[in-house]
């Protein structure tokens, strides 16, 4: 009976207890102390891509040490975290998930309609027109029988607007009504229909020999720099010789960059035979640090720099030379213009340049990781890092704003004189300039009379941006820290 007592009291006096607990109240959180909700991941291929581009930024990247830390696990959208590691100097570097398409485009192969286009509206309209500023042969757009100066104004029957002007250059089928010119105006015309094709472009578009004044003057309109097409400009520069020029004008107004290879082999081919056959400095790199201490101490002459080359077929051993340039005139295009200027008189025809003083190099996920298995389901990605920033053999780098012309001219696209005619107001100032004499002005070939208008874009394809890369050619996977 005492034993059932005991139970009972301690029966009562748990009961206290859980009743009495039930009546206090639960403790306050502590201040800064709350829980934090679990943050979703990326998928996890999202995060191999995103470890890829860390790894290449934070290794070969010209700005490596700038690189912010940021945690590859929450970055959805890889294209945006990439713009997340750029440097604020860098307008340069981008990523794609073509790397195929990406280096055709280096190689003159690409699917388009064959025609550079120039952008404009007119102040008092938001209507945008296009006008072309040269057609490559055999193309869609001289099939079509477009040419230099020719006016579109609408697109598949509608007006040109800010979200419709680029599907004139990378659309796939469209319908263009070009321009006519009427009192001052543009009016409706012929509708023409294209389609575009992947096409393999000769970048050499045009030579053409000038005698005026005693002067014998080779013209050659070179488009891009594709070493795929070094042999081209040895014909054309063969011809020349042949033809005994006294003077060369090189058009580069519209030319976007290439690669090295190219640039050395066309600056090889113009300079002074003196300079070519010592094979002297055309420009130095300056890598990041790291990689500037690394091919020091391994002796990679090839990684520090770029002389003249004494073994190229053709070799014009000028000791002047007029470069016709634009906004268009980039990259490699610069790397003549500046390269060739310690060694010969470059007198510049035109408009300032674009300005870029670096270069880059094309990495793919194979040159950091040896498994392929590991990145086997995003080898498509590339990335065009800027690697190097690169100078004369004056130490002439850092050009952001472009270089100046020696003498100025306005690209008179309306003119409608073709490229290569002595009345190209471009070619025709540096002719006058060659001579010394003036060039009896001709009417214009397309009087047109019409209002001022701004030109607020120009362009090839959408793969205008990767053009203006200078690519290094000369590196392979084995050659990186990583």
């Amino acid at each position: 009976m005492k034993e059932m007592s005991k139970l009972f009291f301690l029966l009562l006096l748990l009961t206290a207890v859980m009743v009495g607990c039930q009546d206090e109240p639960l403790p306050e959180p502590e201040p800064g102390k709350e829980e934090e909700p679990v943050k979703e991941e990326a998928p996890e291929l999202t995060q191999r891509v995103n470890q890829f581009m860390e790894d290449v930024m934070t290794d070969v990247y010209l700005w490596y040490n700038t690189v912010p830390d940021i945690d590859i696990r929450y970055e959805f959208d890889s294209n945006k975290y990439f713009d997340k590691l750029l440097n604020e100097e860098d307008k340069w570097s981008y990523v794609t998930e073509d790397i195929v398409a990406l280096e055709n485009s280096f190689k003159g192969v690409e699917t388009s309609f064959g025609y550079s286009l120039a952008f404009g509206r007119f102040s008092n309209s938001e209507n945008i027109f296009a006008v072309v500023e040269y057609v490559y042969p055999g193309t869609p757009a001289a099939q079509a029988g477009l040419k230099r100066g020719d006016f579109l104004i609408a697109l598949n029957y509608e007006d040109i607007s800010d979200e419709t002007y680029l599907d004139l250059l990378n659309g796939e089928t469209i319908t263009v009504t070009k321009g006519v010119l009427r009192d001052g105006s543009l009016g409706m015309g012929d509708n023409v229909e294209m389609t575009s094709q992947e096409l393999q472009l000769n970048p050499v578009l045009k030579t053409n020999i000038i005698e005026h004044e005693g002067h014998k003057i080779g013209y050659l309109m070179y488009a891009q720099f594709i070493p795929e097409f070094n042999a081209s400009i040895d014909t054309a520069l063969q011809r020349f010789k042949d033809e005994q020029i006294t003077d060369l004008v090189l058009d580069l107004r519209y030319n976007p960059g290439g690669t090295t290879d190219a640039a050395q082999h066309l600056c090889s081919a113009l300079a002074p035979l003196s300079v070519v056959n010592a094979e002297s400095p055309l420009i130095t790199y300056q890598w990041n640090d790291n990689y500037q201490d690394y091919w020091e101490s391994q002796n990679e002459q090839s990684q520090l720099g770029v002389n003249f080359s004494n073994d190229i077929a053709v070799k014009m051993g000028l000791d002047n030379i007029h470069i016709l340039t634009g906004q268009g005139t980039a990259s490699a295009s610069e790397f003549t213009i500046t390269g060739l200027g310690p060694y010969m008189g470059v007198t510049t025809v035109g408009e300032t340049t674009y300005g870029k003083y670096t270069a880059s190099i094309t990495m793919k996920p194979e040159f950091f990781y040896e498994e392929d298995n590991y990145y086997k389901d995003f080898k498509n990605w590339g990335i065009q890092p800027i690697v190097i920033r690169y100078a004369n053999s004056q130490g002439i780098t850092d050009f952001k704003d472009g270089f100046a012309p020696n003498i100025p001219v306005e690209d008179d696209i309306t003119s409608g004189f073709p490229l290569g005619d002595k009345n190209e107001p471009l070619l025709k100032a540096a002719i006058e300039d060659i001579t010394g004499t003036e060039i009896v002005a001709m009417k214009s070939a397309k009087k047109h009379n019409l209002p001022p208008f701004h030109k607020f874009d120009r362009g090839f394809s959408k793969y205008d941006v990767n053009k203006r890369e200078m690519v290094i050619d000369n590196i392979s996977k084995d050659k990186f820290l990583k």
